[in-house]
């Protein structure tokens, strides 16, 4: 599993930027960066810095999955027909801790790895503890039944700051189906990404 050993508002206060959309995140009280020179005059970033800049941001957003797992997705999103940076979005979207994270069974991303590295998933009524899953059209993801009373779970399903997307149908409180491989502009993303630099930076 891959953990994050750092803050996770470390990721908000370098870009400058409320990644999750957490009520919580410091960027909502100050978009500068701490300490005395953090509201000194950035300097111009480079193309090179944009891009970078883009990759941390869309690799952090899915639980900060290491260097290694997210090229090789970028890599299996160049060979698939179609813009690489749609196949890329599909196909982070598609791994089951984003879906449980989605299905709203946990609150964070790195809360759904490890709901998911505990065992308390089923996929298609199996368990399954591989956070970097691919999940296809038509699975259907649930909670076990000790999750399903675990105060993290319903904590996740009573946030008002998230709503579940259509591509994950709901059936009742411990049940979704992924209905579909979705679009950019259909991810509820709190920030812009840009998926096209990340390209960019993978095909210097």
């Amino acid at each position: 599993m891959s953990k994050r050993k750092s803050a996770k508002y470390k990721l908000d206060r370098r870009m400058g930027e409320n990644i999750w959309g957490r009520p919580n995140s410091p960027v909502n009280k100050r978009s500068y960066g701490p300490g005395q020179h953090g509201q000194r005059r950035k300097s111009k970033v480079s193309d090179f810095g944009l891009q970078l800049r883009a990759k941390q941001k869309l690799k952090g957003y899915y639980g900060d999955v290491t260097e290694k797992q997210f090229k090789s997705t970028y890599t299996e999103a160049s060979r698939i027909k179609g813009d690489t940076g749609q196949n890329l979005i599909g196909l982070l979207e598609r791994r089951l801790d984003m879906v449980v994270y989605r299905a709203k069974f946990a609150p964070t991303v790195f809360s759904a790895r490890q709901i998911v590295s505990h065992g308390h998933i089923r996929v298609n009524g199996v368990k399954c503890n591989i956070a970097s899953r691919r999940i296809n059209v038509g699975d259907v993801i649930s909670l076990g039944d000790k999750a399903k009373e675990m105060a993290l779970v319903i904590e996740a399903q009573g946030l008002p700051e998230r709503e579940i997307p259509d591509y994950v149908a709901v059936d009742g409180n411990d049940k979704v189906t992924f209905t579909r491989v979705p679009k950019l502009d259909e991810v509820p993303y709190p920030v812009t990404m840009e998926p096209n630099l990340v390209v960019e930076f993978y095909s210097r």
